[in-house]
C-alpha cells in the first residue's frame, strides 16, 4: 500500500492522558524484550499514560493480583543491557480456554487497561488477536454474573492491540527482522568462530545444531556468515542422494587445502520425504563415508542467552515507541496490528495478515511445496538461499559461462570489519558469472605501483569471519596517479571496477568519471559499495563495518556502567568516531542508554551543556546511580572530551563525580558482526551481478565502453530499497568540507534517545508507519532486508 505524503506531525498532539497501557512478554523468551519493555513504559509514561507490567506472560494476566503492577520510570533503568525478559515470561494453558480469557479480561477491567502491548511469536500474538475478538462478548458475561458494572461495558467497549515480534528464529513473516535474532546469531557466530581455530588445529570436521525447528533462518545466515561447507534446513530440504554430493564437496575442500569443515544442521532439518536428518546422522555419514575426525556441537539455549546486540537494542527500543504511538492512534475499528520492519523503516501490518502467511509456510512444508515455502517466508530469506548457494558451491569449469572479461576489486579509505566478507563475495560471484577476477592491493597507491595479481575461487576462502582489510587498504585517491592506473588497467586489461570503501571510494569514482574525458581505460564499469564505521557515505543509509563498531562502543559503555556498580553515583564521557558524523554517537547512544550524545550535525552551547548538567543531577537525586554522554570526535572543536569533562566534574561537584574515555580505533577493530558479513556478503554480490550486466551492456565490436553517468554508480540501501545511484547524482546530496551527507535519516532517532532520557522534546511522527497490508512479493529492487 502506498503511503500518504510525509507531513510534519509531533506527537505532543497525540496524548495518552487518561489511557492505561499493559506491557507483557510471552512465549519464548528473546535478547532485546527488556529493551522493547522499557520503550513501551517510557514512551507511555511520556505522553501521560499509565503504564503497567505484566508479569509472567498470560499466565499473569489471568493471575492478576500481583502480576499486574504498575511501572514507574526508574522500574526500568539498567535493564537494556540485561537478556531475557525480566517481567518472565510463561507459556498459559489457561488463557487458551474461555474461562481463562474471562479472568484475563476482569483483571485488566479492574486496572482500567484496554490498551495492550503484546511482545511474543505469533502463538502469543494470535491470542492476543482472539483476546480482543471476544472482548465485548468476555465484558457482558462479566456483567451477568456480576463481576463488574453495567457502565464498565461502555467505558472499556474495545481493547487495542499492538505487537512485536520477539523470537531468536525470524520465522514470522511480514517483518525482515525479529527482536532477538541479531543476538542469536552473535551466539553462533561466537562459537563458529572459537570451533574454526580448534577444528584448523587438528583438521577436523564440526557439525554445529542451532535452533529452527520450523524455520531455518538461523542456520541458512550464520552458514553464510561463517562460510560453511554445508547447510541443512526444514524450508528446503536436499535433493535425494544429498550425502553423495555433501561428502564429494568436504572431500573437494580438502584436497584443495582447506584443514577444517563446518556443517551447519538447523535442529528442525528433513529430507524430501519429512525424515528428520539430525547432527548425529551427519556425523556418523562423514566418519563412514571420509573417515574424518568429526565433532558435534549443539548449541541449544546458548543461542537464547547473553546481552543483547546493539542492532536488537535499537530495533526493540524504535519497536516499542512506533507500539505505543500506534496504540495513541488506535480507534474501535482499528485492527490488531503488528510492528514491523522493512528494509530500515518501520511499518505497521494488521496481525493476523502475518499471523496466516506464517502459518502457510507451515502448510506448504508439510505438503512438501518447497519452493513455495522459501517464496512465502520472504525475499530476505529467499536472496539469503540464492546467495548462499552461489558463494558455497562452486561450478565445474565446464559449467561456467567464459566472458573473457576482467574484473579488478580493491578496498579504499579506512579499514572497516566486513569489507573482506565483501571482497569474498566479489570474488566467487565473479568466477561463478566467467570472469576473471583480480585483486588490487592498498587501493589506489597499490593500484599505481601494479600491486595487481589474479585471484582463484579457494584464495578468498576463510575471509568472511576476518576483520579488517586482508586485500590492504589506503586513503590515496586516484587523480594524482591516473596516468599509471589507466596504464595498469590498460597492461591487464580491466574491464570494470569493483570498489569496496568509505567516503574516500566515493570521491575516487567521481575523479575516475572525469578522467574519462582523457582516458578512455575508464570507459568501463565502476561501481562502489559502501564500508565504513562512520557510516558517512553519501547515498546510504547503512555502510558495512558501522555495525561492528556499534557493537564494540555498546560493550564497552556496558563494561563502563558497569564498573560504576556499587560506587557512589558517576557520569562517563565517551569519545566515539565518525569523523564528523554522528551516527555513531547517535545509534550507540540509543543502544547504550546514554542521557546526552553531542554531535556536529546538532549544533550546541555551553546552555545546552548546562542543562544536560542540571538534568544529571536531577536524575541522580532520584536514585539513578550512573550517568552516559556520549562525543562525536568532531562534534565541536571548542567543547572537546576533556573541557566536558572538567565542565562534568566542576558542575556535578557534591552530586557525582565524572570519568572519561576515548574509544579509539578498537571500534575499527574486531570480527566482524553477523549483521556486517551477511550485509557486506548480499550487497557485494548484487554489485557483480550489476557489473555483469553492464559488461554484456556496453561490449560492442570486441571491446567494453561504457562512458555513460549510469555506468558509475554508488549501490547504497534507501530505507525500503538497494539502490544503484549515479555517483554524479550524489554530489548535490554530498557535504564535501565535512564528507557528509546533507540529510541523514538517524537524525530522526535522536529525539527518541532524549525521551528515553527524560528530556522534553519533539518528535517528528510523520514517519510512523501508517497501517499497511502483507505483500507477498515485493519487487526484486525494493529488497532492501538483503542486508540481513
Amino acid at each position: 500500500m502506498a503511503k500518504p505524503e510525509s507531513k510534519k506531525i509531533f506527537f505532543e498532539n497525540l496524548s495518552g492522558a487518561g489511557k492505561a497501557i499493559a506491557v507483557l512478554t510471552s512465549g519464548g523468551d528473546a535478547q532485546g524484550m527488556n529493551a522493547a519493555v522499557r520503550a513501551v513504559v517510557r514512551m507511555g509514561l511520556y505522553v501521560g499514560a499509565k503504564v503497567y507490567f505484566i508479569h509472567e506472560g498470560y499466565q499473569g494476566m489471568v493471575d492478576g493480583g500481583e502480576n499486574i503492577v504498575e511501572a514507574s520510570w526508574e522500574s526500568v533503568s539498567s535493564m537494556l543491557q540485561v537478556g531475557g525478559t525480566v517481567i518472565g515470561s510463561a507459556r498459559c494453558k489457561e488463557f487458551r480456554s474461555h474461562e481463562g480469557r474471562l479472568k484475563a479480561a476482569l483483571n485488566l477491567v479492574k486496572q482500567g487497561i484496554t490498551n495492550l502491548c503484546v511482545i511474543g511469536g505469533d502463538g502469543s500474538l494470535t491470542g492476543a488477536n482472539l483476546f480482543k475478538e471476544e472482548w465485548s462478548g468476555l465484558l457482558a458475561e462479566l456483567v451477568e454474573q456480576g463481576s463488574i458494572e453495567a457502565d464498565a461495558v461502555s467505558k472499556y467497549s474495545a481493547l487495542h492491540i499492538v505487537g512485536m515480534v520477539g523470537s531468536i528464529d525470524n520465522d514470522f513473516c511480514g517483518t525482515d527482522m525479529t527482536i532477538g535474532t541479531d543476538s542469536a546469531l552473535h551466539r553462533i557466530i561466537e562459537v563458529v568462530d572459537a570451533i574454526m581455530t580448534t577444528a584448523q588445529s587438528h583438521q577436523r570436521t564440526f557439525v554445529l545444531e542451532v535452533m529452527g525447528r520450523h524455520c531455518g533462518y538461523l542456520a541458512l545466515v550464520s552458514a553464510l556468515a561463517c562460510g560453511a561447507d554445508w547447510v541443512l534446513i526444514p524450508e528446503m530440504p536436499p535433493e535425494d542422494g544429498w550425502e553423495d554430493k555433501m561428502c564429494r564437496k568436504l572431500s573437494a575442500t580438502r584436497s584443495r587445502g582447506t584443514r577444517l569443515n563446518i556443517i551447519i544442521v538447523a535442529e528442525g532439518a528433513i529430507d524430501r520425504h519429512g525424515t528428520p536428518i539430525t547432527s548425529g546422522i551427519v556425523k556418523d555419514l562423514v566418519v563412514k563415508r571420509l573417515g574424518f575426525d568429526t565433532r558435534v556441537t549443539i548449541l541449544g539455549h546458548v543461542q537464547r542467552g547473553g546481552t543483547p546486540s546493539a542492532f536488537d537494542r535499537v530495533l526493540a527500543s524504535r519497536m516499542g515507541v512506533e507500539a505505543v504511538l500506534a496504540l495513541l492512534e488506535t480507534t474501535a475499528n482499528t485492527p490488531a496490528c503488528v510492528v514491523s520492519l522493512c528494509g530500515n523503516q518501520l511499518v505497521r501490518l494488521p496481525l493476523m495478515e502475518c499471523v496466516q502467511m506464517t502459518q502457510e509456510v507451515q502448510r506448504a512444508m508439510d505438503g512438501k511445496r518447497f519452493e513455495e515455502a522459501v517464496k512465502l517466508r520472504g525475499r530476505s530469506f529467499e536472496n539469503n538461499l540464492k546467495t548462499y548457494k552461489l558463494l558455497a558451491h562452486r561450478k565445474p569449469e565446464s559449467e561456467l559461462p567464459t566472458s573473457n572479461f576482467n574484473v579488478a576489486v580493491l578496498n579504499v579509505g579506512a579499514p572497516a570489519a566486513g569489507m573482506n566478507a565483501a571482497v569474498r563475495s566479489a570474488v566467487r560471484v565473479g568466477i561463478s558469472e566467467g570472469h576473471k577476477m583480480f585483486a588490487v592491493s592498498d587501493g589506489f597507491e597499490g593500484f599505481y605501483k601494479g600491486q595487481i595479481r589474479e585471484v582463484k575461487w579457494a584464495d578468498v576462502g576463510g575471509w568472511t569471519g576476518q576483520g579488517g582489510s586482508l586485500l590492504g587498504t589506503k586513503r590515496t585517491l586516484p587523480a594524482k596517479h591516473v596516468d599509471k592506473i589507466a596504464e595498469q588497467m590498460r597492461e591487464h586489461k580491466i574491464n570494470a571496477l569493483l570498489i569496496v570503501g568509505g567516503f574516500e571510494a566515493f570521491l575516487s569514482l567521481l575523479e575516475l568519471l572525469t578522467a574519462r574525458g582523457k582516458y578512455d581505460e575508464f570507459c568501463v564499469p565502476m561501481v562502489m559499495v559502501p564500508a565504513t564505521v562512520s557510516n558517512n557515505v553519501p547515498g546510504s543509509d547503512l555502510s558495512i563495518g558501522a555495525d561492528t563498531a556499534l557493537n564494540a562502543i555498546t560493550a564497552t559503555c556496558d563494561r563502563i556502567k558497569q564498573s560504576a556498580s556499587g560506587t557512589k553515583r558517576r557520569v562517563f564521557i565517551i569519545e566515539t568516531m565518525g569523523g564528523y558524523c554522528g551516527y555513531l554517537a547517535s545509534v550507540g547512544g540509543l543502544a547504550a542508554g546514554a542521557d546526552a550524545a553531542y554531535i556536529f550535525e546538532e549544533p550546541f552551547d555551553i546552555k545546552d551543556l548546562q542543562a544536560n548538567v542540571e538534568h544529571l543531577t536531577q536524575k541522580m537525586k532520584t536514585g539513578i546511580q550512573r550517568g552516559l554522554v556520549l562525543r562525536n570526535e568532531n562534534c565541536n572543536e571548542n567543547y572537546t572530551t576533556d573541557f566536558i569533562y572538567q565542565l562534568y566534574s566542576e558542575e556535578g561537584r557534591g552530586v557525582f563525580d565524572s570519568r572519561k574515555n576515548v574509544l579509539g580505533h578498537m571500534q575499527q577493530g574486531g570480527a566482524p558482526s553477523p549483521f556486517d558479513r551477511n550485509f557486506g556478503t548480499k550487497i557485494s554480490a548484487k554489485a557483480m551481478q550489476w557489473v555483469t550486466k553492464k559488461l554484456l551492456e556496453t561490449f560492442r565490436h570486441g571491446r567494453v565502453f561504457a562512458n555513460t553517468e549510469d555506468s558509475c554508480c554508488l549501490l547504497g540501501m534507501r530505507r525500503r530499497a538497494l539502490v544503484f545511484q549515479p555517483v554524479v547524482d550524489l554530489k548535490g546530496e554530498t557535504d564535501f568540507v565535512h564528507r557528509i551527507p546533507k540529510e541523514q535519516w538517524w537524525l530522526k532517532l535522536r529525539p527518541l534517545m532524549k525521551i528515553l532520557a527524560k528530556y522534553k522534546t519533539s518528535y517528528d511522527v510523520s514517519d510512523s508507519g501508517q497501517l499497511e497490508h502483507v505483500v507477498r512479493d515485493r519487487p526484486k529492487e525494493s529488497d532492501a532486508s538483503v542486508a540481513m
